[in-house]
């Protein structure tokens, strides 16, 4: 592991969406430079189950602080009214471990 995680906090949210909606997504955020503005996340991990229509985004921050910053302009966003996709959850989560396999 390049860097200590400990302490770090993560917001998972899970989407329904269909194979469409998951690939705008994913196209959208590659096509960012960074995060949104006012978003201090330090990683983004998208998660796809396509046969389920199920996509789950975690982002990363350093501080409970930041993630609560994250959230607010989370939650002012709307998917776009054309896309097939609905917020099913929003989970927060302390980083207490992180490795890679040996």
């Amino acid at each position: 592991m390049e860097e200590d995680v400990v302490g770090q906090h993560a917001r998972v949210v899970t989407f329904e969406a269909d194979d469409a909606a998951i690939d705008a997504l994913v196209s959208e955020i590659n096509s960012a430079e960074g995060p949104p503005e006012g978003v201090p996340a330090k990683r983004i991990t998208v998660l796809a189950d396509r046969g389920a229509g199920q996509v789950v985004v975690s982002t990363r921050y350093e501080s409970e602080e930041d993630m609560q910053k994250a959230a607010a302009v989370f939650e002012a966003m709307s998917p776009p009214e054309d896309s097939n996709i609905r917020r099913v959850s929003v989970d927060s989560f302390e980083v207490l471990l992180e490795r890679d396999a040996q």
